[in-house]
């Protein structure tokens, strides 16, 4: 027996064990977190702003997830959602328009209002499906961005590509998440507070994100993905479900865009250009379609990598004793090698769904099973 055999028979094992399965949980909940501590403690306080960032991304990956994984609906202009998450926050909480409002207040708007945008770009693109709604998709999220670097005259609304600064932090109560707070006796600086107040928003979205996939609603959306004329035949309500889906992940969205407002402290249109909506496709493609715990190491892995890959400078000059290769330059080229490899031997994803595994599988059997026919033709 293999070694990749006995490891799968154990993990089987593991998985259907209760006791073994609690335990897993509480390890996993130990790490996250002791998480900002080690990482702060072994890699530096920069490591622990990464971790924050890569909350952020998971929670935009689940959400593009809900409707490129489920429903099957290439959006390549995701990121306008979580623009306008940002900039709505900043509006409302800053010197810009003299608003100051609690973030808890703000932040539900920010979903809210990204929801309405979401229903707003699904409308029209009801009867697009493939390429034609990626291009769609993909004027819409540039569309958002030129607005929000014009929208200084005749009203300044946006303050145009100067952005808008000096954006309230998050706090709640008396307690500001841009400072240093102690507890029982544990100094937590503001770093770790935010990275705290993501992984509890990132959990309650993962629990929103498994509660709609076991759903009807999760099942019509992947009926739609599967067949979208055998959905409508079966009496699904196309039109609504795809709606459906295009509004929760703009809310994810924008729920995610405004926890970045009030942690930067400052947006500007440049943070929210093509290269963000692609990053995030690939998140989910990376990860793995449909399937929760795929996205979810997709965004992190998207998230961190790149910052790993900038020691290739440092190594360059321990190795050859001088930089011979642009650092950012030669950064890029691995992580999009990285890419390719993935996609190459591992098209589904690294975690992809029981579904999409299945899909692959039989694709590659028909396709031995017509060459092979083939083959006798000719014999």
């Amino acid at each position: 027996m293999s070694a990749l055999k006995r490891i799968h028979i154990t993990w089987q094992r593991w998985r259907h064990d209760r006791r073994a399965v609690w335990i897993s949980y509480a390890m996993l909940a130990a790490l996250l977190a002791l998480a900002p501590f080690v990482v702060g403690e072994s890699l530096g306080r920069g490591w622990v702003r990464i971790l924050d960032f890569a909350m952020l991304y998971v929670m935009l990956a689940l959400g593009l997830n809900i409707v490129v994984g489920y429903a099957g609906l290439l959006d390549l202009g995701y990121i306008a959602f979580y623009a306008i998450g940002a900039y709505l926050y900043a509006m409302l909480a800053s010197p810009h328009f003299g608003v100051h409002l609690p973030f808890w207040v703000v932040l539900p708007a920010g979903a809210v209002v990204a929801g309405i945008f979401g229903v707003l770009l699904g409308a029209p693109t009801l009867r697009l499906r493939g390429d034609y709604l990626a291009v769609v998709t993909l004027g819409f999220g540039e569309i958002i961005r030129i607005f929000l670097n014009n929208l200084d005259a005749p009203v300044n609304l946006t303050n145009g590509p100067q952005g808008i600064n000096l954006i309230d932090p998050i706090s709640i109560g008396p307690m500001s998440f841009a400072k240093t707070q102690t507890l029982f006796g544990i100094s937590f600086p503001n770093l770790y507070l935010y990275y705290y107040l993501f992984l509890a928003a990132t959990l309650l979205v993962i629990f929103v994100s498994l509660r709609l996939q076991d759903s009807r609603i999760g099942r019509a959306w992947v009926a739609i993905r599967e067949d979208e004329v055998a959905a409508e035949a079966m009496g699904i309500n196309t039109r609504n479900v795809k709606l459906l889906a295009f509004a929760m992940g703009a809310s994810f969205g924008g729920l995610s865009g405004g926890l970045f407002a009030g942690f930067q402290g400052f947006v500007s249109p440049e943070s929210f250009n093509l290269f963000e909506s692609v990053i995030v496709v690939c998140m989910v493609v990376l990860g793995g379609m449909g399937n929760i715990a795929g996205v979810i190491l997709g965004a992190i892995l998207l998230t961190t990598l790149p910052e790993a890959l900038r020691a290739l400078g440092d190594l360059q000059r321990a190795v050859f004793g001088q930089v011979l290769v642009d650092p950012q330059a030669l950064r890029m080229l691995v992580f999009g090698l990285a890419l390719v490899l993935v996609m190459i031997f591992r098209p589904a994803g690294l975690l992809p769904s029981v579904r999409r595994r299945r899909e692959f599988t039989s694709d590659s059997a028909v396709l031995q099973q017509e060459q092979a026919s083939i083959y006798d033709t000719r014999r």
